[in-house]
Parts: C-alpha cells; structure tokens; sequence
C-alpha cells in the first residue's frame, strides 16, 4: 500500500514504539490517529506531530471504545487503510511463588485480556473498518500486529506475556488467510529487547547488561527501527502472513 496520503491508525500511539511509527509514518505523508488510553499522553504526542495527527482515545480490550476510536480517526481524517498494533503490556508472574503458592490467576487473565484479545479486536475492528473501502492497486490495507522473541524463548516470570505473544505470532498466518480474499494483508513484529520508556526505568547498569546480551548490534533496539519496519511492511504487497523478528540476533536466556 501507499502511505502518502493514506489513512493509519497506531495503537499505543502515545509512546515507545507507537509513537515512533506514528512520527515515521507522518514523516511518510501518512495521516495518522494515535489510539490510546484516555489517560495517555495522547494529546500531547499527537500535538508534536502536527496536523497530519490526531489523538483517538480508546481501549484495545473494550469492542464499543476501540471502535469508536477509529470511527473517529476515519470521520476526522478519511478511510481507514492500515493499522500498526502496538497497544500492550505484561507482568511477572511465577507458576508457584516462593512459598509454593500457586501464581495469579488474575494477572495471567489481565495480560492475556491486553495482548491476545486486545490483538483480536485490533484485527476484526480495524478490518471491518478498511474492508468498506474500495481497494487500490489490488489491496485495501494492512495490519500489523506485535509479537515478542519472548513467544519463542518466554523467560522465567513470563509465563502470562508469554502466553499471549505467542498466540498473536499463532494468529498471524491465520488471520493473513482469512482477510485475504478482502485484500487485506497481516504481519507481526516480534521485537527484542527495545529502549523504550519502559527500560528506561531501569537502571544505568541494568540497561547496559541487556544491551550486551545482544549478538549484533550491541545495543538495545531503537523505537525507530521497529517503525522502519513495520513502514516496509506497509508499503511491501508482498509481505503477508509472516512474523518478523526484529532483535539482533538475540535468542532470550532461561532468566
């Protein structure tokens, strides 16, 4: 698909690595609507972008908010073409803590509401929304969902984030068959260790021990090379239903 011009919405939009892609995909010529919490810095980010932006607050997990959101950004800016899901979130948990008691059945439902079925809605809402439009160039649009190298080597602790990355790495092949004949197109994202806001609470030596578990580079990822990504991913027609590690050849420790 094109971006110049097009209409995208990036969920998680207010920070990290949705808001990365959404300033790439501006750069691009692309309107975008950042999707996020109400109470996220959503206003504010989409300000620093400019007129081509717009805040759409909403929640991923919640069917008549997620999808007021882009019935908003499609009213404000246009047909909706693509959509990059960044939207997400996990929390350690262990099978049995260190008394024996068995982990939270509440924190493993939390997170699996947030990453998997939130993925879902991603989905099934923003493609009803790019399928009423005509397609261009034999497509209508893309969604790009994001996964984690944790849905291929889950660390001790990760077992709900785990859990709900590698069913959206899963649903990926899935998903790309079942909107084919739409002419919509699924890929996933499956980062490594990125310096996201999140990481960057860590401390200094923290950080550092991260980075040089990384083969090449060594480093952590920089936001913006997930957005590069997930751009290539838009524009390229031919790339559907894979996922795409993106990690410097990272393969994540047991802990």
């Amino acid at each position: 698909m094109k971006i110049d011009e097009s209409v995208i919405a990036v969920t998680g939009g207010a920070s990290g690595l949705g808001f990365a892609t959404a300033q790439r995909l501006v750069e691009l010529g692309a309107k975008v609507a950042l999707v996020d919490l109400p109470g996220s810095d959503g206003k504010a980010a989409a300000a620093t972008l400019g007129d081509r932006a717009l805040f759409a607050p909403g929640d991923v997990t919640d069917e008549e908010s997620f999808g007021g959101a882009l019935d908003a950004a499609e009213a404000a800016l246009g047909p909706l073409r693509g959509l990059v899901h960044c939207a997400g979130s996990g929390r350690k948990l262990r099978l049995l803590d260190k008394e024996g008691n068995p982990g939270s059945q509440a924190d493993f439902e939390f997170v699996i509401k947030l990453n998997l079925v939130g993925s879902f809605n991603a989905l099934r809402l923003a493609a009803a929304r790019i399928n009423k439009h005509d397609a261009i160039d034999g497509e209508r649009g893309a969604i790009i969902m994001t996964a984690s190298v944790a849905a291929f080597e889950g660390q001790i602790g990760q077992i709900p984030y785990t859990a709900s990355k590698a069913a959206v790495v899963g649903m990926t092949i899935t998903a790309a068959r079942d909107l084919a004949s739409k002419g919509i197109r699924v890929c996933t994202i499956a980062p490594g260790i990125m310096d996201t806001p999140l990481l960057g609470r860590l401390r200094e030596d923290v950080r550092e021990s991260l980075a040089v578990s990384v083969p090449n580079p060594q480093r952590l990822g920089r936001p913006d090379e997930y957005a590069q990504l997930a751009a290539h991913i838009l524009e390229n027609a031919y790339l559907n239903g894979e996922t795409i590690r993106l990690d410097g050849a990272l393969r994540m420790a047991p802990r």
